[in-house]
């Protein structure tokens, strides 16, 4: 079983035709509504990904409110235990979503921001019964760091994927196995801890002296590096027709934690995490676009 401790929102989801521009007003071409949030869409997709019944355990916090029902169903529907209802508004992102894929966020944190260590200390039995944890930043950075050092003491590997970069501090990288931003984030966090950036592989011995022990970065379209004590790994992205990219890298990282926790050699699961967050891409929304594990196997039969 894998652990996720992390966000869950509802996505409001309006396509236009290109970004809008401060002081401009235009109108959306269409908007939906969709289940996201980074910590949810990286549990949907250890529950879609994986073989096993029991997946996922995922801590999170919903809210009492329409948004949250509809979460809570998917969750059941899955099979993902662990996440609280409290009495507070669901999290919301507002997503801008343009005819070329591309996105850009917004969030109100809701029912995020009841995710507290206290709670984790309640849970902390059911959580360490896991091998991996998924970490983001759309909850209090003390909740993820918690998360991190409590991992890491008892033995387990901690994914940290720092997005959004606001809020993160460096202490957190002492516990990190897997660091796993994308390129814009991987500039602004050697940027914020280190004064520029000069190359990924730079990136990561400064990052390794913190404390990290390896790094992918998902570079989109140009596929990812990955970076150990012994090994640099390139992938080139696999081609396809981006519809939206929401969730993309959300879905790497479920999908990597799964080959993983399945014993997947490093570059097998690159390579099997890249195919599904490929996938992911041809899809409208964040979890809808979630592909299955019977999907994502025969993409890499083609």
């Amino acid at each position: 079983m894998i652990a996720v401790v992390g966000s869950s929102n509802m996505d409001i989801v309006m396509t236009v035709d290109k970004f809008t521009k401060p002081g401009q007003t235009q109108k959306a071409k269409k908007l939906e509504f969709f289940p996201g949030g980074k910590g949810s869409n990286q549990a949907v997709t250890v529950a879609k990904l994986s073989k096993s019944n029991s997946r996922v355990y995922f801590l999170t916090c919903i809210g009492n409110d329409s948004y949250g029902k509809i979460l809570k169903e998917q969750y059941d529907k899955l099979n993902i235990k662990g996440y609280k209802v409290v009495e507070k508004s669901n999290g919301l992102a507002f997503i801008e979503v343009t005819d070329k894929g591309e996105n850009r966020i917004v969030i109100f944190p809701g029912a995020n921001d009841y995710l507290i260590p206290d709670l984790i200390e309640e849970n902390i039995n059911k959580l360490l019964e896991t091998k991996y944890v998924l970490l983001q930043n759309e909850i209090p950075f003390e909740s993820t760091l918690y998360v991190a050092k409590l991992f890491k003491e008892n033995g387990k590997t901690v994914i940290f994927d720092p997005a959004p970069v606001k809020g993160i501090k460096k202490e957190i990288f002492q516990f990190v196995d897997f660091l796993t931003p994308n390129e814009k984030e991987m500039k602004l966090l050697t940027e914020k801890f280190f004064g520029n950036f000069v190359s990924y592989e730079d990136s990561y011995y400064k990052f390794k002296r913190l404390g990290i022990k390896q790094l992918v970065v998902k570079l989109g379209d140009k596929g990812l590096v990955y970076f150990d004590e012994n090994n640099v790994i390139e992938l080139p992205s696999f081609k396809v027709k981006a519809i939206d990219t929401t969730a993309a890298g959300d879905v790497f990282n479920g999908a990597f934690s799964v080959a993983l926790n399945e014993n997947f050699d490093i570059k097998l699961a690159l390579k099997f995490a890249s195919a599904a967050a490929a996938l992911s891409v041809t899809k409208k929304g964040a979890q809808s676009s979630i592909p299955s594990r019977k999907e994502v196997e025969e993409f890499l039969m083609r």
